[in-house]
């Protein structure tokens, strides 16, 4: 069969023109060690210093990743005139202490990489993204799931109409997520750790919701105290779509049911449907994400690309490529500060509704 479509599902993300720009690294632990810079030795980006809370830590991720100056503290890596942009892996609740540094003894750098979620509250991540754009530094979010390379896939099929008008997206969560020690003191873990990656998905998939509605149950497998373990939440737009999340962490007892996690998405179309899964859940081993669809445009036939890319850590490379891009044409990041605080109301909107046990509208927030 002859398909009339355009195979190419932009999964590559645009590089920069200029790749030597000097970052900054801030952290060194799985993100940054695993992950950031695994993915800029890819694509040829330039890690020029690094610093974290352990200078052996630090100087151990140098050493790996052949980054040339490593110091005792953030505050004096910020203060290096040579640093063009920061990348900041520490924990969220610590990244406006860095942003406010950087953007009152820093004219030096031009744009700032933060972690997921960009505070672990909303009125802290619009202070963050004010101060940036106060001293006139791009500010933008690693919103890593938009480049996964499904998401990405899914994401041009979309826009290109050969799903139809959307109306109905689930994804279906089973997996056992790491939860730092800085989420203990908030009781706030899985939606504002590992549910904002869907959140945001939806965002960038559908834009904002009207509406959201959110339930949510302690995990027993987490023994800090906490508001949502097990959490199921969804989205519902202006149009009449419906995105809907389940997010399992317990997936079953240790042991019993490691063998069965996964993540698996869906979207259901007037004129198609697509389906795939998240490869994360099997790291380390190397598993791509998924993807498949089936158009009107071609009856009865699937359409399912493949790709040895994987989301951790090849995907990482993306976020800190259109930030650099950004940075060389003087326009707003895609995953900016700004944007970030639409998902992040997204967020304080399914914790409003557990806590109230309504559906919260999206402008009941002041962005």
């Amino acid at each position: 069969m002859t398909l009339d479509i355009d195979l190419d599902f932009g999964i590559t993300p645009k590089m920069p023109r200029d790749r030597s720009m000097r970052i900054g690294c801030i952290g060194s632990g799985f993100i940054m060690n695993d992950c950031h810079l695994e993915a800029y030795g890819q694509v040829g980006f330039n890690p020029y210093a690094i610093a974290s809370r352990n200078r052996a830590h630090a100087e151990a991720a140098a050493t790996r990743h052949g980054i040339g100056v490593v110091y005792d503290s953030w505050q004096d890596l910020v203060a290096d005139p040579q640093v063009e942009i920061l990348d900041i892996a520490i924990p969220p609740d610590l990244q406006v202490d860095v942003i406010r540094a950087a953007a009152r003894q820093a004219s030096h750098i031009r744009g700032i990489q933060a972690q997921k979620p960009l505070a672990m509250s909303l009125d802290d991540a619009r202070e963050a993204v004010k101060i940036a754009a106060d001293a006139g530094i791009a500010l933008s979010v690693n919103s890593n799931m938009r480049y996964d390379q499904s998401m990405r896939a899914l994401k041009s099929v979309l826009d290109r109409g050969w799903l139809g008008e959307p109306v109905l997206a689930t994804i279906e969560m089973r997996a056992i997520p790491h939860w730092q020690d800085f989420l203990h003191k908030y009781r706030r873990v899985e939606l504002i750790n590992m549910g904002i990656h869907h959140i945001d998905a939806f965002r960038f998939l559908f834009g904002d919701p009207e509406k959201i509605t959110c339930l949510a149950r302690r995990d027993p497998r987490t023994k800090f105290d906490h508001i949502d373990g097990i959490t199921q939440y969804t989205f519902q737009y202006a149009n009449g779509v419906m995105a809907t999340s389940l997010d399992d962490v317990w997936t079953g007892p240790k042991g019993e049911s490691d063998d069965d996690i996964y993540i698996r998405w869906r979207v259901e179309g007037t004129e198609g449907l697509a389906k795939g899964s998240i490869g994360w859940p099997k790291y380390p081993a190397r598993t791509p994400s998924t993807f498949a669809f089936t158009t009107k445009r071609t009856p009865k036939a699937w359409i399912s690309p493949s790709w040895d890319a994987v989301w951790f850590p090849d995907a990482f490379a993306g976020p800190m490529a259109q930030l650099m891009c950004a940075i060389e044409d003087g326009t707003e990041p895609e995953l900016s500060g700004r944007d970030n605080l639409r998902t992040l109301a997204c967020v304080e909107a399914c914790y409003r509704s557990i806590a109230e046990e309504r559906t919260v509208r999206f402008d009941e927030f002041d962005l």
